[in-house]
């Protein structure tokens, strides 16, 4: 049986890369809904070759978290956090001042934001099988480290299966009283809630 629901795929190396203004780095952005211009919510990710601020966004809310290299610290207001590759993803205000210092050499790293009055999101790392039944309808994203992962759905008490390919960002809109389980040694599990 085909499914109903409709997995959107993104392969990060098929993204163009944009540079920063201040020469730090570049970001390739995954999806940005419902539009690259006024959007609700938004994932990217950042290759950051030196140490410098990150630009501020009023109202949104931030989640970071350390792909590849040593890591950062990030210092946030008054705050310091060091982030690496088996850390926890990161949540922040976009409105705070961030600096990023490097630790040893640069990195790549994955960013969600979600505009507060749209949107809510939470990011969790994975680094062995997950699952999980929804209670709501939520926008899932999964993010494949480096290594493939295969994510398993029953829809309507029928399994299907998605195989993601390393470096790749699949999401779908999922329906309350999906199940869903994920076979993975190094993914992010993305969760965003429209508030409207």
């Amino acid at each position: 049986m085909q499914s109903a629901m409709n997995w959107q795929t993104i392969q990060l190396s098929q993204v163009t890369s944009t540079p920063w203004k201040n020469g730090g780095g570049v970001t390739r952005e995954l999806v940005a809904w419902p539009n690259n211009d006024n959007w609700d919510w938004r994932m990217s990710v950042a290759e950051v070759a030196s140490d410098g601020g990150f630009s501020k966004f009023e109202g949104v809310e931030r989640w970071f978290s350390v792909l590849s290299g040593n890591g950062v610290q990030l210092q946030v207001d008054d705050t310091f956090q060091t982030l690496t590759v088996s850390s926890a993803p990161f949540r922040f205000d976009g409105q705070a001042a961030v600096e990023c210092k490097l630790i040893s050499g640069a990195t790549q790293d994955f960013n969600l934001m979600t505009r507060s009055t749209n949107a809510t999101g939470v990011m969790r790392r994975l680094s062995s099988d997950f699952d999980m039944m929804l209670n709501d309808t939520k926008i899932i994203a999964i993010y494949a480290i480096k290594t493939p992962a295969t994510a398993v759905f029953y829809e309507n008490k029928v399994k299907n299966k998605l195989v993601i390919d390393a470096d790749t960002l699949v999401w779908c809109k999922v329906p309350a009283e999906t199940r869903l389980e994920l076979a993975t040694f190094n993914a992010l599990w993305i969760e965003i809630e429209p508030c409207n």
